[in-house]
């Protein structure tokens, strides 16, 4: 998704998605992109034995974006 802007900056990829979280997603509560191993942690969750009680739910790794349930 940001390969294109790194391309054409030639800015590291984390400074590249520094800038996007920034500019487009100014509400997430961790200020960041989410890394590799913090998406690889929800999913280890969610396929164990502690991650059962979240059945049906949909579930983001998304640093706090969506401020509202629905």
């Amino acid at each position: 998704m940001l390969d294109a802007e790194r391309t054409r900056t030639g800015k590291p990829i984390e400074e590249v998605a520094a800038d996007f979280v920034i500019e487009h997603r100014s509400g997430s509560l961790i200020r960041r992109a989410a890394t590799v191993e913090e998406v690889a942690n929800m999913v280890v969750y969610i396929a164990s034995p502690q991650g059962a009680a979240a059945t049906g739910a949909a579930l983001r790794v998304d640093g706090g974006i969506i401020d509202t349930l629905m």
